[in-house]
């Protein structure tokens, strides 16, 4: 593939502010899903957030809420989070560290930043379950990935495999979850799946994929059929980004609150379920109620392929 070609496939996706957490909302960048684009491989859900001083916006305070059909993946670039979940885990994320939780049948979890967290700099992301797998049962990894050098940068890679290393946490698709950083002024080639499509994902500095330029908290796109992607760091400070994979995801999917579902009544049910307090268990320790679910639309929901 030409440079010419190269740059006319590459999609911008552009964010949008969005209040995260009901009434101690903090706003949030969302690139995925829009209505362009719903996917990137089995990632649905994209959540851009920082850097934001605590002191002002009051940090994260996300009270306990239930999850469906999904694996939620947290990844921060600044600043601490302490997870909470229906499976009695209690953990801390930290920079360069992953939470991956799967949501399946039913999960409930509180996510709110330290007391010693002055700034709050991160991405919330989410996987969708291939239907075979999206009542399983609720599960919590935490993993910690090396950093493996690059000509021009280094990657941690946290889901799938990329550039020599695999990540060992479990995931119901083929999948790629990768934090890209970039030397200044440097460019790096990175050998990728042809069978995947990918998503780049910019955290900080002047960053081109494929020859397009792209913003900070902005989402590149490529299509399946590449077997390298070239990403450059044109600013003279390092560059972060995320680069997110996987093959098409083949399936419709219905998303509404936190909920991924495959028919209108799969969201009922959960949503009932949530207010009656049955399925999703309960998170001990959060110093506060459970998130009430939203009023359903009065419309028949629409779903994304």
């Amino acid at each position: 593939m030409n440079e010419t070609q190269a740059e006319a496939t590459v999609e911008i996706l552009s964010p949008r502010d969005v209040p995260l957490g009901g009434p101690r909302a903090m706003n949030v960048r969302r690139t995925l899903p829009q209505r362009s684009r719903s996917l990137i491989g089995a990632w649905c859900f994209a959540d851009y957030y920082g850097p934001n001083e605590t002191a002002v916006t009051g940090g994260m305070d996300v009270a306990p809420h239930p999850h469906i059909g999904l694996q939620t993946v947290s990844w921060l670039f600044k600043g601490e989070i302490e997870h909470r979940d229906s499976l009695g885990t209690h953990s801390t994320i930290r920079p360069g560290e992953l939470n991956l939780m799967t949501g399946g049948h039913g999960i409930c979890h509180s996510e709110v930043s330290t007391a010693s967290t002055d700034v709050l700099h991160g991405a919330q992301l989410w996987v969708a379950l291939p239907d075979r797998y999206r009542d399983t049962g609720p599960d919590f990894h935490h993993y910690v990935p090396q950093a493996a050098a690059l000509d021009g940068g280094e990657v941690k890679v946290f889901l799938g495999s990329l550039a020599g290393d695999t990540s060992p946490v479990p995931t119901f698709s083929p999948l790629l979850g990768a934090e890209l950083r970039l030397d200044p002024g440097a460019t790096v080639t990175l050998a990728v799946d042809p069978a995947f499509e990918h998503g780049l994902l910019v955290n900080s500095g002047d960053v081109s994929l494929a020859g397009t330029r792209l913003s900070p908290s902005h989402l590149g796109y490529l299509p399946v059929g590449r077997d390298t992607l070239t990403v450059t760091n044109h600013s003279d400070a390092p560059a972060v980004t995320l680069l997110l994979g996987g093959p098409p995801f083949g399936e419709e999917i219905l998303m509404w609150w936190n909920f991924v579902g495959r028919t209108q009544e799969d969201i009922e049910k959960a949503r009932e379920d949530w207010m009656n307090g049955s399925r999703f268990g309960e998170v001990i320790g959060y110093p506060g109620d459970p998130l009430p679910a939203p009023e359903l639309p009065r419309v028949p929901m629409k779903p994304r392929a």
